[in-house]
């Protein structure tokens, strides 16, 4: 089954502790800056868009991109009923078109990681670096090689809720350094006479780890300037250990 098509129903409950309110702080501090507070932000791999929002509130003008019709479905709704104007469009970030430059592109939560293959993570920065403003800026985090083989890879988690569940089985393949991760969840049945049962699903998720020196050579070649990066944990050095980088990159030139 594709990635996030019925998970898109139950996600924003699974990640309720995601640290998005710090995200977005640390998201608006970094492109204060750049001096860059205000103005069209692009979010690749927005999901439910609970960062693109957040960012709105923040004042920036949002543009949402992401592949998944139904996660896309949820974000519109939600933006609708926080009365935020944000477009959303379902495209694929290594193929994605704008109108027109953005002053910034944002790209969190390990999205780059679905890019299996160093030439699709090549194409998706040279688009960022098109369609930024000359000057722009890119962050956005990546998962490391380290965070697949020594955290998650050939790790089983489970995770109960009043009217869903799900489990979430990982397994890492060394020598292609690709963790794929099997997502079985239960969800209640809300209305009718099926209302005290719960729905099965099951979807399977590939991401690859990556090294900071190849995501420095692909940005460069995808023709963005590398200026920074941090560990997400901590917001200081990156360490052998860091599981989670985010990086800043720079628009030099088309």
């Amino acid at each position: 089954m594709e990635a996030y098509t019925d998970f898109a129903e139950v996600y924003d409950t699974f990640m309720d502790n995601v640290p998005y309110e710090k995200w977005a702080d640390y998201i608006a501090d970094r492109l204060g800056r750049a001096g860059i507070r205000d103005g069209l932000v692009l979010e690749l791999g927005c999901g439910t868009g609970t960062l693109t929002q957040l960012l709105a509130r923040r004042g920036y003008d949002m543009i949402g991109v992401d592949r998944s019709e139904e996660m896309l479905a949820v974000a519109a709704q939600k933006a609708a009923e926080e009365g935020l104007d944000i477009l959303y469009l379902e495209q694929d970030m290594q193929s994605f078109e704008l109108y027109g430059t953005v002053r910034a592109a944002v790209c969190v939560c390990d999205s780059l990681n679905y890019l299996l293959g160093e030439e699709q993570l090549r194409e998706t920065f040279r688009l960022v670096n098109n369609y930024l403003d000359p000057g722009g800026v890119f962050l956005f985090d990546f998962n490391t090689v380290y965070k697949y083989e020594k955290i998650l890879g050939d790790v089983t988690i489970a995770e109960n809720r009043e009217d869903c569940a799900f489990i979430w089985e990982n397994f890492y393949d060394e020598e292609t350094r690709i963790n794929e991760y099997d997502l079985t969840f239960f969800v209640r049945e809300k209305d009718g006479a099926q209302g005290g049962l719960f729905r099965r699903f099951l979807e399977t998720h590939c991401q690859r780890g990556y090294e900071l020196s190849e995501i420095r050579a692909l940005l460069e070649e995808g023709g963005l300037r590398f200026e920074e990066a941090l560990d997400a944990d901590t917001l200081g050095e990156v360490t052998p250990e860091s599981g989670r980088i985010y990086c800043i990159a720079r628009e030099q030139g088309k």
